[in-house]
């Protein structure tokens, strides 16, 4: 029986399997009479398509292009945004681009025909970073401006604020790309049955899946099945990602009357995959005589690539969090979408707030050295409060424990000993950040847009199994969620049963993303097992369904972005202690130590591996993992020169937590997958920075770059 706390840990679900190796990714999939498929992209990253020579196909084989969508569909994926072309028609925005797919029996005989195809092209300039976006370089091809999407907020009156500074700051921070870098690649199976389709996926959201590709053949939704297989891995880059693989193999599939399968290869999924959005963040920043903050004002933009795909909800989160753990009197933020020719960007762990959260916490750091005052006691004045408001005009409405996480945290690592010991540019610094991410679809997004449903059905042997489109991704779901069931009804949690979800058989439940599975879906399937314990031994066969219910009394207007944002907010704490060497420049990381607010936890173990995760893979973004993309070209493209951290390069973490309940969550419980990630990469740029004296705007930071700083970067005490 699943008894007690439901914080004490108990054995994942799914781990003997995995540990055994005899769960089936889709790549182990073998479908009878199925084809295989091999994209065709664009080479260049701007251009008029002129021709498309294909040579001679054996029997069997067939290339397909957007001339094979039939009458009635459209060649269109229906993402958020309905922008993104399922293949390219006579312009190609971005290299990568789906031109067409050729598919056929045997693997290497499509490997040397797709060689052979020469696609002939009228190359235009190309705008591939931010800076080129904006001057619309070789013209502008989203609207007049290359801007796809863009938002403004207020909060008080900031020009009146300006007017009565006696000192305004001005900084600039930039973010780069990040590769998701999950175990398992890319790879979909779409076969007909019956009058429909069924697509094998490795997916975050099978329903996007079925939603995003059935106009392309001017079917319902419901004609298409997406069964999600075993998916190792995801980050939010097999969130909308699936629908550009799955839109070919639809069409594939019409033409063909037969299965179509493609799974990517490593380098052939870093070379054409999603990535994080690069970033700009300008802050002008008023202060008084004191040196307070009277205002800031913020400007975000952040390339959005080709084509749109989620980057205005991106852009949005990145907005909302840019005043980080703060509370300011007076506000403005202007965010942009910035059209380019690289590869379209897309949701990745922290959807936008990672870039403007280092951001704020690095300028306030800087605010602070500037004026020969401690960055720390310098953040401490402006602690978001239980309250307060917030960015978007709406009140926090939870207590903020971020007071408690930072004695934790100060505690642990010795923080105020080494601050004081460890001279600017001795080589040695221990850097601390304050982070939050909004749980949850924004604002009323769950009610207005999501409406997920749960079901559970009981079974006369008494097992109960769980109905719902979340989707395991290594993130510990297929536990989580059985034992909030088993908890509520008393049972061992051997006889709840969670399976891959089917959309066939199962509601939708909204996307596994914006860290709303436990505190959202983990509701539903509490408040069902509370309606189902009553009647479990007087029935045999039956099924409780419950809907999302929002609060009443926490009014958000989308038109304006106004309101209640979020109504819970995960808060974090991490600090970071390096060593330099002052001849390499290499940085060691000599200890790790946070604390989180994640309401209360379902289980220890897991909460605390996604501690564990999520810390270091910030790290990563903010120091060795550089992705950079030259001519509309990602030039790293294997694990050998894209350099993600390990455990063994990192010392053991010190993981705290403190206990504050969401009234809204299963047993307390609220999310915290992205909140783990938002943090840690400040928290290590601050404490490089204080070890080698010199002011640090831009990430990532590999060690020649550290390098450079320390040879002519700005020092830390410079005014700005």
């Amino acid at each position: 029986m699943v008894t007690g706390d439901i914080s004490k840990a108990i054995r994942r679900v799914d781990a003997v399997a995995k540990c055994e190796g005899t769960v089936k990714y889709v790549s182990d999939y073998t479908f009878e009479d199925c084809l295989w498929g091999r994209l065709v992209r664009s080479s260049i990253p701007r251009g008029i398509i002129k021709a498309i020579h294909v040579p001679e196909l054996p029997e069997g084989y067939r290339f397909i292009t957007y001339k094979d969508i039939p009458e009635g569909g459209h060649n269109y994926l229906h993402m958020i945004a309905t922008d993104w072309k399922c293949f390219a028609e006579n312009e190609v925005r971005y290299v990568g681009e789906t031109i067409g797919i050729i598919v056929g029996p045997d693997k290497t005989t499509l490997e040397n025909l797709k060689e052979q195809i020469v696609i002939d092209y009228e190359a235009q300039e190309a705008a591939i970073s931010i800076e080129e976006g904006l001057a619309c370089k070789g013209g502008a091809f989203v609207n007049d401006n290359n801007i796809f999407c863009s938002l403004q907020l207020d909060v008080g009156n900031v020009d009146e604020a300006f007017q009565k500074a006696d000192k305004i700051v001005e900084e600039t921070f930039e973010t780069g790309y990040q590769e998701h870098i999950y175990l398992e690649t890319n790879g979909a199976c779409c076969k007909p049955e019956g009058d429909g389709y069924v697509i094998y996926a490795s997916a975050q959201c099978p329903f996007y899946i079925r939603k995003s590709i059935a106009p392309l053949l001017g079917i319902s939704p419901e004609q298409i099945i997406v069964r999600q297989t075993t998916t190792g891995g995801a980050f939010g880059g097999k969130e909308h990602f699936p629908d550009v693989l799955c839109g070919p193999l639809l069409v594939a599939a019409y033409v063909m009357k037969k299965g179509v399968k493609v799974i990517f290869d490593r380098e052939e999924d870093i070379e054409n995959s999603v990535k994080r959005h690069p970033s700009q963040v300008k802050f002008k920043t008023a202060l008084d005589k004191e040196g307070n903050i009277i205002a800031m004002d913020s400007q975000v933009y952040y390339n959005v690539g080709g084509y749109l795909s989620s980057s205005f909800v991106v852009l949005q989160r990145g907005c909302f969090h840019v005043t980080g753990c703060y509370s300011f009197p007076n506000i403005r933020t202007k965010g942009f979408g910035v059209a380019t020719n690289a590869f379209p960007s897309c949701a990745f762990r922290g959807f936008g707030a990672p870039q403007t959260l280092f951001a704020v916490e690095t300028h306030m750091c800087h605010i602070a050295e500037m004026q020969g005052l401690d960055p720390l006691e310098y953040k401490k004045r402006y602690f978001i409060k239980q309250g307060d408001t917030t960015s978007t005009n709406g009140k926090i409405v939870e207590r903020v424990m971020i007071p408690e996480m930072l004695d934790q945290v100060l505690k642990a690592s010795d923080y105020e000993r080494k601050v004081k010991e460890y001279k600017w540019g001795s080589g040695k610094g221990i850097g601390i950040s304050f982070y939050n991410h909004g749980g949850a679809f924004t604002g009323n997004g769950e009610q207005a847009l999501i409406k997920g449903k749960c079901r559970l059905h009981k079974f006369a042997d008494g097992h109960v199994e769980i109905l719902c489109g979340q989707t395991e991704m290594g993130q510990g779901f297929h536990t989580i969620l059985p034992k909030i069931a088993a908890h509520v009804l008393e049972l061992p949690i051997e006889k709840v049963i969670f399976l891959d979800p089917d959309t066939s058989r199962v509601p939708d439940s909204g996307p596994t993303a914006a860290s709303r599975s436990t505190m959202i879906v983990g509701e539903l399937v509490e408040r069902a097992a509370t309606l189902m314990k009553p009647r479990y031994d007087k029935e045999e066969d039956f099924v409780v369904e419950t809907q999302y219910e929002h609060p009443e009394g926490y009014p958000w207007d989308q038109s304006t972005f106004q309101g209640y944002a979020y109504l819970g907010y995960g808060w974090g704490v991490c600090a970071v202690e390096v060593e330099v060497d002052p001849c390499t420049a290499e940085v060691t990381t000599k200890g790790i130590w946070s604390s989180h607010d994640c309401g209360h936890l379902i289980d220890e173990r897991i909460v605390h591996g996604q501690v564990n995760g999520g810390i270091l893979q910030g790290i990563g973004w903010a120091s060795t993992e550089v992705m950079q993309n030259v001519d509309g070209h990602f030039k790293q493209t294997s694990m050998s020169d894209y350099i993600v951290p390990t455990s063994m390069d990192y010392p053991k973490q010190g993981v705290y937590f403190v206990e504050n309940p969401y009234e809204w969550g299963p047993f307390g419980a609220k999310g915290m997958g992205e909140l783990v990630f938002n943090g840690s990469g400040a928290a290590y740029i601050d404490a490089v920075s204080k070890a080698i004296g010199k002011r640090i705007s831009k990430i990532p930071l590999p060690t020649e770059e550290v390098m450079n700083y320390m040879l002519k970067g700005q020092d830390l005490k410079e005014a700005l």
